[in-house]
Formats: C-alpha cells, sequence, structure tokens
C-alpha cells in the first residue's frame, strides 16, 4: 500500500502514543497541538498494569518504568487512618505483569515526544474546522489545511473533534465534587506507603514519586464552579489539614503556589467513537472520572488498539469500526465503575460512611484484585494472551 497520512488533533497522552503506534507501522503522521509547546502542567500519574502493557507495543515500557516510583504497598484508609484495605505490588506484577507505576505527567509526556521525529510535532497548530466528505478529509488549523487518509480526534474532554463531528452528542456531566493535585518538594523521610484516606464527602490520597517527592490528590463534594474563598493552598489546609500523619506534614511541603484544582466531568456514552474515517480517542471519546487511575491507562489501550485495526488492510473506515466494537464497550464500562467507586468515595451521610469502612475493612484482598482483573488484566489485540484474557473478561 502506499504510504497513509493521519493527522492527530491533540498532543496529550493519547495522541502522542497514537502518532507512535502509527508512525511505526509506516503512516505519516502529525499532531496537531493548539498550546505552543508539547508540555504537561500536570502533576502526578498511575500506570497500572493495563497501561504498560500498551507501553510495550511501542517500546517504551521499560523507558517510562525508568522514570517513575513503585511502591511495595498502599490502600485505603479511614477518617482515623486504620487501613481499610491494602494492596500488594508484587503481587499486581504477579498477576498482571507489570506493577502499579506512578510518575509525573511532564515525564511521561516527554518519553512520547522523544519517540517520534520533530517533524511529526505540530505545536501552535489550533484547528478550526474538521470535514469529512466521504472522499475527502479536510483539517482547517492555525498552520495551513491538511487533507489525512485518517483523522483522530484526541483533543481531551471538550473535544473540538467530537463537538464538529458528533453535534448530537451529551453534554459533559459534572461528577458532583472538585479535585485537587499536587507535588511536594523532596522530604528528607517520606511515607513508606501509599494511601487514600476516605473521609465523608472528602478524600486525600498520596504516592511516591521519584526523587523524595509524593503526588498528593484531595477531592471535596462541592457544587461545580465553586471558588475557593483564599488560595487553594490554604483551601486545602483548611478542608485538611487536621487529617491523619502524615497527610499534614505533606501538605505543609507542597508549595503554596503549586496546587492545581479541577471540577471532575465524565462524557455520557457515546453511540460510537467512529464517524467514517474519523476516530475519537482518550477523553475525546470517554472522558472519565479518575477515580480507578484508568484515564490516561485506558488513552494508551486506545492508541494501539487503532493502529492494530488499521494495520495491514486499506479500508480505514472498515477498521474504524473495527476498533470501535474492540474500544466502547470496554472504556463505557470503566467509566461507569469509575463513576461508581466515586459515588462510594464521596459518601457523607454517616451511616453509610460507617456502611461503606466496614465493607472495604471485611473484603479480602484476593477478592479486589480479581474484581480488578477485567480492567488490568487487558492485553494488546496482537498479543497471543488477547483471546484467554478476552475469555475472562
Amino acid at each position: 500500500m502506499p504510504q497513509r497520512a493521519a493527522t492527530i488533533v491533540g498532543g496529550g497522552i493519547g495522541g502522542l502514543a497514537a502518532a507512535i503506534a502509527l508512525h511505526r507501522r509506516g503512516w505519516r503522521v502529525e499532531v496537531l497541538e493548539r498550546a505552543p509547546e508539547f508540555t504537561e502542567i500536570g502533576a502526578g500519574i498511575s500506570l497500572w498494569p493495563n497501561a504498560l502493557h500498551a507501553l510495550e507495543v511501542l517500546d517504551l515500557a521499560g523507558t517510562v518504568r525508568a522514570l517513575g516510583a513503585v511502591e511495595a504497598t498502599g490502600g485505603v484508609r479511614d477518617r482515623r487512618g486504620r487501613w481499610l484495605s491494602r494492596t500488594d505490588n508484587a503481587e499486581l506484577e504477579r498477576r498482571f505483569g507489570h506493577p502499579l507505576v506512578v510518575l509525573h505527567r511532564a515525564d511521561l509526556l516527554r518519553a512520547l515526544t522523544e519517540a517520534l521525529p520533530a517533524d511529526c510535532l505540530r505545536p501552535g497548530s489550533e484547528v478550526s474546522v474538521v470535514r469529512d466528505g466521504g472522499h475527502c478529509l479536510v483539517v482547517d488549523h492555525s498552520g495551513g489545511e491538511s487533507r489525512p487518509d485518517l483523522v483522530v480526534g484526541a483533543d481531551g474532554l471538550r473535544s473540538a473533534v467530537r463537538r464538529a463531528l458528533w453535534p448530537e452528542a451529551a453534554g459533559l456531566r459534572y461528577a458532583g465534587y472538585t479535585a485537587w493535585r499536587m507535588v511536594t518538594e523532596p522530604l528528607a523521610e517520606r511515607p513508606a506507603e501509599g494511601a487514600a484516606t476516605w473521609g465523608r464527602g472528602a478524600r486525600l490520597g498520596y504516592t511516591a514519586l521519584p526523587g523524595g517527592r509524593m503526588y498528593c490528590f484531595a477531592t471535596a463534594s462541592l457544587p461545580a464552579g465553586a471558588a475557593s474563598g483564599s488560595s487553594e493552598y490554604a483551601e486545602l489546609l483548611r478542608r485538611f489539614g487536621s487529617w491523619p500523619d502524615p497527610i499534614p506534614a505533606l501538605l505543609a511541603a507542597v508549595p503554596a503556589d503549586a496546587v492545581l484544582r479541577h471540577d471532575l466531568y465524565d462524557l455520557p456514552p457515546l453511540p460510537s467513537f467512529v464517524r467514517g474515517r474519523v476516530a475519537l480517542l482518550g477523553d475525546a471519546a470517554h472522558a472519565m472520572t479518575p477515580n480507578l487511575g484508568q484515564g490516561a491507562c485506558q488513552a494508551l489501550e486506545d492508541a494501539v488498539t487503532l493502529a492494530h485495526c488499521l494495520d495491514g488492510t486499506p479500508d480505514v473506515a472498515a477498521a474504524l469500526r473495527s476498533y470501535d466494537l474492540l474500544r466502547r464497550p470496554r472504556t463505557q464500562a470503566i467509566t461507569r465503575r469509575s463513576a461508581r467507586l466515586g459515588a462510594v468515595g464521596q459518601l457523607s451521610w454517616p451511616p453509610a460512611v460507617l456502611l461503606r469502612d466496614t465493607a472495604a475493612r471485611l473484603t479480602p484482598t484476593r477478592a479486589t484484585l480479581r474484581s480488578m482483573t477485567p480492567v488490568l488484566g487487558w492485553t494488546a489485540p496482537d498479543d497471543p494472551a488477547t483471546a484467554t484474557e478476552s475469555k475472562s473478561h
């Protein structure tokens, strides 16, 4: 087949991963990123075993593991600091082939951009029009006009590609709570274990990053768009400063100007991730709350599955229909599961909180891991283990 061209709208984790996967299969790719450079201002990111399997397909699993930290154990605590459940990372790796790896988003993005030729990357390219006339795809952007064989909308929660070609799609749904994310300065002594602490209508979690730093995240049930009366850092101290150790010490190590706050949304299910030769990927297709730590993981799965479906067939539209059949049921199920977990984590009525905490404490670790197998046990479509895994799902 003659070399085919793909225009990928959005230079985040999913878009770059899709570009790498297609480039390595001989496609001519361009990644259009609205921002003036390919960078990430976020905090930490959790990559579960399924994400590492996707990165294996891209020959980047080793690179990314070297950039991150692997904690021996972690789990969930109650508001008094008592353990409700524990997770053994060694057992995760034994069951699923990889551990849970935590790294800074900027480091992951850098690894992805460095895996692509520089001339594939088009920063400062804002897309204004995406048209699919059947025989001709047209993407107008601030850098000119592109006429590719394939368009991938990987432009996030408020996707311009989704708005253009899925105008009937339902709007985003507010989850009912907001989130803060932050990274501490290097600590002389940091916690030996990561944990998520569940309170009433609020949660705070922390996990290790390389270099002695900790990634922290917090949630609170608040109306969408609610503004803090003071700085976000002061708001965090007010809400969480008296929570059990080591939370006060971790908050004290966070730079006051380094707290990010975002209301959390997910996307109601789309009837398809595909229109002709245009495919949605990552948050543009299935934005989900972060309760399972699967947003980026699912985008990485999307990327390698998309490239696999396109491999060896000249019919792009048919390949995309296969991609939709593989990805939509899985990602929409995980979106629902994440929303349910978030609702449980945000419970505030005392009897419901007591019931939740008691149930978590009584659930065996083996049962928790077994329940995660449909999510974490994913393997790439061209992996010989896929047939076996799919039967267990």
